[in-house]
């Protein structure tokens, strides 16, 4: 047993608070050696004084593991001993008062946390200098940052204040005291320095106010004492965890505030951001930004050392997410101007006296006046780097026009107040409203310069195709890009976006991105996308789907108000009525403030212990008065408490409100915390623990995440890493090949992949050289440039889909249409006339009739020529395409099946697919130049193979109820097998391997948002409410995501084995009741409101596998059995499979309760039969339906009088579907639409049924219901 194992805490407000000034020997001789009004020199400033928690300890106490400060206890070192080592210490006279504080630093040495160093900090409190004075001057405030060696960072706020120190010449300090001597009276700054760890800069200026307050009065001899006592006070607020919650405390006379940040991954804002739209024009503003992103050498110059810090802060806080990354010292004391000739980029602030010195000094730097608003660079009085992409700027700009900069405006309706605190809380409400408007707006700027990137990333093998990225942006923005992609900041925002972060980016890109597709169709006229593109949309966005399918394609709901509101840069005037952020706010959750009790008056230890006992008191009757529904404001006053129960040693009490913590909002759950806490548990309080089966749970968890984390940590998984696409150096295998392919953005499916390869490998060794592959990769890049140049004229685009574009233009040749080159879309073949352009129609696709190569007469000889037969006319189209005529006959016979595929599958992707391979084609003729090219291409004409040699044909039941098909696999290298459907009103929830969770808009299919839930696969999902969904995993987790937010940052861990079923309450007085089942038989019944578990039992048998309840009794369904189970748990009745399946490997999969007809309706995973019990007599089935070509079925769901069956066929192992009659007990319809097992079915609304099916299909169908 250990009992001096401590539990590390988070750094809490104050990490240090330090007096610096004139030493009391330097002031004394000063003052015996001057005469009235003479010029006092600059002193240099040291260290008087330091303090840092924890101020108090039981002393008695050795197992007082955790210090009673809401500070880290750290090691310790010696900061003036080691200073002044070298020199003696000079005696001072008895009667020096004034240098009591002095003589006290001089003969003792000063304790100070051992990651703080203070050699820079007296220049820093003193950037211009320590300097006397003959009369009393105005208090100053500034700011500090410092950053260690490893990028983190620590805030300082400064007030300099001066006292009033009285010598007599013969050498005696007066104070306070009248003597009949002769008198020199000098004002000496003294300045206090608060460092924290975090940037609450607003709320630490604050407490120094509230110090001056009390320093003022006192005697000299009671400051050191008073400025302790202070910083004790601070060491005991704790912070408040991101989210809606923040903290006050009274420092009398101003109670001040520490606001929360918006998330985990957020920064603490507390300056006001709109400093800089004060001192810059827009223009000039978003010229200081580029050159940020462009990681320049930067200084900023004020008379305001204030304003240094804070304007910086505030532009570095506009480029949230992208995290500044190199060195940042946003005041430099006089002494420090050599840090400007650092050869690295950079971010310092001088004083504005030393601009002209600076200017004519250093060169390459960007000099920013802050005073003056301008910006130039230090060898001329411009800045000749590239600007913003011009369309971002112009929205900022816009937007930013509407931001209201002036608090007074606010105040013309309302009357004078006469509280301050109430006064100031009216100034921090606005202050936070502009804040959130600019946070805003420089966040939708971030996101317009890097919308996109992830686009270009390919997540399994880290690596960013630049090239590609590049290519897609405007030309004149080229430059601008070609610089911020080789810098620090933009690496560190890939490797986020490569470990699939969900930070504010993340979610607004998402949320503006469909509006910014459309806004960009509208105004550009139609250019071929790049692959990469047009694989992650699919190929629907690209193309109207034809007539039939777009007249069935189901819409389940009228499409939302955009996301954002498009602005019109013509007309500016109008965006004065707008709000600047408008279709930016996300949902914002009412603030509220937890105000500490007032500080303990002594700084002893029981009266510290008393307050930590208050502190609780409270937070538990904040948490007993909110509501149930209120689960963030809850989890927030949870955290507190376990806080203050950590740092008080209540130990088990804290682990009780972080397991309770973990259940409400995992987001904030403090682990590093919680795991010290654990591990610093006495025997008996682990004992304790193990007793209580919450703890137990939670230790265990704890433990299961330590050796995760450590598994991870040994397999070497780098999540930094972020690689540049190369072209290869060697010769590849297969294996390399499709790696090389999938890292180069041309192609992710690996099918395809494989076709390619036994393309470019036709009559030699099963190998690609780097050489061949560099001139298959140019070729495709050229081909796509070159689609991407065609500018069609008005009198073409007449003709065609306004989302159509041409990806592939032959060369001029001869037709039997006129001459002109032949263009290929994702729609149609047409001829593009030569001199002056015209349009003639060659063919549709699906019109198609017959490709065939044939030949044309030539004087004495036979030109090879393409020859097609189109539906409804007469005369066939011939083209004298010469040498590209075969090439041309295998892509055009590729589009032709891949169309007839997707009109008769009613599946898009078919077509993109065609469209790919295609190109494919293209490209390895282009490479190859041989006579075998042709041939080598048609290992890549994959749906024209598929039509010669398999019936294509739908039967016609299918063709006529399938209405559409999603494919989540889309962006994957292979499909995903569909676990989990479920259907919200709007909303489809799609579950794929590995606690993958899809979201579709039911509006449009489209995809809306992806997140993960742990890592295991999902077995169930359940709608509760109307803001959840629960979530049933492998990992015997229920994770619980906010439909509104899209976060999952509640969890249920209370079963001990994979969760396999989840059901509500259907009961119409007991909607919040919920009930889940695991594999090992135990049931739990939620109360839905506050997430704890009402009742649980165990169930004997064989894999529980689903729960229902109906008419007061629940219906568990295992491998074996079904079990008839009262509300407490205790058997009913057992039903038995029935007596032929016993024998046989058979289990049971799903069950289906029909209350309304007493009926039970179950099916086998190996039988082709559905059975049919009674409620009330289950003894045997009453009746089988035998399913026609069926091995074994999956799922089942009713819809209206039907139930629809989802199994496997017999003859083809394709996916099928049975419709069966519910009062006949008769098969309806047969459906076959999957190439896989029917693995997951639901219903939206009734009106129709999506389908999902297992690994080798992936896709998702959407079927009509009758």
């Amino acid at each position: 047993m250990c009992l001096d194992v401590m539990a590390e805490l988070p750094s809490g407000l104050l990490e240090a608070c330090v007096v610096v000034g004139a030493p009391g020997d330097k002031l004394r001789d000063i003052c015996q050696q001057s005469t009235l009004n003479e010029q006092h020199p600059v002193l240099e400033a040291e260290v008087l004084q330091v303090h840092a928690p924890p101020f108090v300890s039981k002393e008695t106490n050795s197992s007082q593991a955790i210090g009673p400060a809401f500070s880290r206890v750290q090691r310790r070192r010696s900061f003036i001993k080691k200073k002044r080592r070298d020199h003696a210490a000079q005696p001072l006279s008895n009667g020096d008062a004034a240098s009591r504080v002095e003589v006290s630093s001089a003969t003792e040495d000063i304790s100070v946390p051992k990651d703080l160093d203070l050699i820079a900090l007296p220049q820093l409190c003193f950037p211009g200098g320590l300097q006397l004075a003959t009369e009393q001057r105005e208090d100053s405030y500034h700011f500090l940052v410092f950053t260690d060696l490893f990028g983190n960072r620590t805030h300082g706020v400064v007030v300099q204040y001066y006292r009033a120190v009285q010598y007599c010449q013969e050498g005696v300090i007066q104070n306070g005291h009248r003597w009949n001597s002769s008198k020199t009276r000098i004002y000496a700054p003294f300045a206090v320095c608060i460092i924290s760890k975090f940037p609450y800069y607003n709320a630490l200026r604050d407490c120094l106010s509230c110090l001056l307050v009390q320093l003022r009065p006192a005697r000299q001899a009671d400051l050191e004492e008073t400025i302790k006592e202070f910083s004790a006070k601070l060491s005991l607020v704790p912070l408040p965890p991101p989210g809606q919650l923040h903290v006050s405390f009274s420092l009398r006379p101003l109670q001040v505030v520490l606001p929360s940040r918006d998330d985990q991954d957020s920064p603490v804002i507390d300056i006001d951001l709109h400093l800089p739209f004060l001192c810059f024009t827009h223009t000039t503003l978003l010229q200081v930004l580029s050159c940020l992103l462009q990681e320049q050498r930067l200084v900023f110059f004020s008379s305001d050392w204030a304003r240094l810090t804070l304007v910086a802060e505030s532009l570095l806080l506009y480029l949230q997410p992208l995290s500044w990354q190199q060195p940042y010292v946003p005041v430099l004391a006089r002494g420090m101007l050599d840090f400007l000739m650092a050869p690295t980029a950079f971010l310092m602030g001088c004083h504005i006296s030393h601009f002209e010195e600076v200017a004519a000094e250093t060169e390459d730097l960007i000099l920013v006046n802050i005073d003056d608003g301008f910006i130039q660079s230090s060898w001329s009085e411009t800045v000749d780097l590239p600007a913003i992409p011009l369309g971002a700027a112009e929205t900022f700009m816009s937007r930013a026009e509407c931001l209201q900069l002036h608090y007074d405006l606010e105040l013309c309706h309302l009357g004078v107040g006469t509280d301050a605190n109430a006064l100031r809380w009216q100034r921090r409400g606005w202050q936070k409203r502009l804040n959130t408007q600019i946070q805003n707006i420089a966040l939708e700027l971030v996101v317009n310069i890097f919308r996109g990137v992830q686009d270009f990333l390919n997540h399994e093998h880290r690596v960013f195709n630049s090239e590609e990225f590049l290519r897609t942006r405007e030309p004149a923005d080229q430059s601008f890009y070609k610089k911020v992609l080789e810098t620090h900041i933009f690496h560190s925002f890939l490797r986020d976006r490569l470990n699939r972060k969900r930070d504010t980016f993340s979610r607004m890109e998402q949320n503006t991105r469909n509006n910014a597709h459309r806004n960009r169709t509208m105004i550009e006229s139609p250019r071929r996308p790049p692959m990469s593109e047009l694989s992650r949309t699919g190929y629907s966005s690209y193309t109207r789907l034809s007539k039939r399918l777009g007249a069935s394609l189901p819409n389940l709901e009228q499409p939302a108000n955009d996301t954002m509101t498009a602005i019109s840069c013509s007309r500016p005037a109008s965006l004065r009525k707008m709000t600047p952020d408008i279709g930016l706010k996300s949902p914002q959750k009412a603030m509220k403030v937890f105000r500490l009790p007032e500080f303990p008056p002594p700084l002893a230890y029981h009266y510290v212990q008393n307050y930590y006992s208050d502190m609780v008191v409270s937070l538990g009757k904040a948490i007993n008065t909110t509501p149930p529904d209120e689960s963030a404001l809850l989890a927030r006053y949870h955290y507190l408490r376990g806080l203050v129960n950590t740092v008080s040693n209540r130990r088990l009490d804290a682990l009780e409100d972080f397991q309770t913590l973990y259940k409400t909002d995992s987001d904030i759950f403090p682990s590093q915390m919680v795991k010290s806490l654990v591990d610093s548990l006495p025997e008996g309080e682990r004992l304790q623990a193990d007793r209580r089966p919450e703890l137990k749970r939670l230790i265990c968890r704890v433990k299961r995440d330590q050796e995760r984390e450590r598994a991870s940590h040994g397999n070497g998984h780098e999540e930094g890493a972020v690689k540049r696409f190369q072209l290869p150096k060697k010769y590849m295998q297969l294996e390399e090949f499709v790696k090389c392919v999938q890292e180069s953005g041309i192609v992710k499916d690996q099918g395809t992949i494989h076709r390619l390869f036994d393309a470019l490998t036709v009559g030699h060794q099963k190998q690609v050289g780097p050489e061949l592959f560099r001139v298959f990769y140019t070729i495709w890049k050229e081909t796509e440039a070159e689609a991407q140049e065609v500018c069609l004229p008005a009198s073409v685009l007449e003709h065609i889909e306004p989302s159509e574009c041409v990806f592939k233009l032959s060369s001029s040749v001869k037709t039997s249409r006129g001459v002109g080159k032949i263009a290929m879309t994702q729609r149609r073949l047409f001829l593009l006339t030569d001199g002056r352009p015209g349009y003639v129609e060659v063919a549709q696709y699906r019109d198609l009739e017959e490709v065939k190569v044939s030949s044309a007469p030539f004087l004495l000889l036979r030109i090879p020529s393409l020859k097609l037969r189109v539906r409804g006319r007469k005369e066939a189209f011939e083209a004298n395409l010469k040498t590209e005529t075969e090439l041309w006959n295998l892509m055009v016979k590729e589009m032709w099946a891949g169309r007839n595929l997707a009109d008769q599958h009613k599946d898009p992707q078919y077509m993109q697919q065609a469209l790919t391979n295609a190109l494919l084609m293209d490209a390895v003729v282009g490479s190859l130049q041989s006579s075998k090219a042709i041939y080598a291409a048609s290992k890549l004409a994959h749906f024209d193979r598929i039509k010669m040699e398999v019936p294509m044909m739908v039967p016609k039941t299918t063709a006529e109820t399938l209405k559409h098909k999603i494919n989540p696999s889309l962006e994957l290298a292979a499909p995903q097998p569909v676990d989990v459907l479920l259907y919200t009103p709007g909303q489809l929830w799609v579950s794929v391997s590995g606690g993958k969770v899809m979201v579709f808009d039911a509006s449009s299919w489209s995809l809306t948002h992806t997140c993960h839930v742990g890592n295991a696969r999902l077995n169930c999902m359940l709608g509760v409410d109307k803001d959840q969904v629960w979530m049933g995993s492998e990992d015997s987790v229920i994770y619980i995501i906010s439909m509104v937010a899209m976060v999952c940052n509640r969890q249920l861990t209370e079963h001990r084995a994979e969760v396999t079923g989840l059901a509500l309450d259907t009961d119409k007085y007991s909607q919040r009741v919920a009930y889940s089942c695991s594999a090992e038989g135990s049931v739990m019944v939620w109360d839905v409101s506050t997430l704890q578990v009402k009742r649980h039992f165990r169930l004997s048998c064989d894999r529980l596998q689903s729960v229902y309840s109906s008419n007061s009794m629940l219906w568990c369904c295992s491998r074996d059995s079904i079990m008839e189970v009262w509300r407490n748990g205790s058997l009913k009745q057992r039903l038995n499979l029935p007596e032929q399946q016993r024998a046989s490997t058979s289990t049971f999969s799903s069950i289906l309760l029909l209350p309304e007809r007493e009926e039970l309706w179950s099916v086998c995973v190996d039988s082709g039969e559905v059975c049919i019990w009674y409620i009330k007599d289950p003894a045997e089935p009453f009746q089988r339906v035998v399913l026609p070509d069926c091995t074994g079925c999956y799922c089942m769901i009713k819809v209206k009088n039907q139930v629809w069956v989802g199994g496997v066929g017999r003859s083809s192992t394709k996916g099928k579907i049975y419709i069966l009659d519910t009062e006949r007990h008769q098969v309806l319809k047969e459906l076959q639409g999957h190439n896989d097992k029917v693995t997951a079915l639901c219903s939206a609304e009734d009106r129709y049924v999506l389908s999902g099916a297992g690994k080798h299909d992936g896709k998702i169908a959407i079927w009509k219901v009758e």
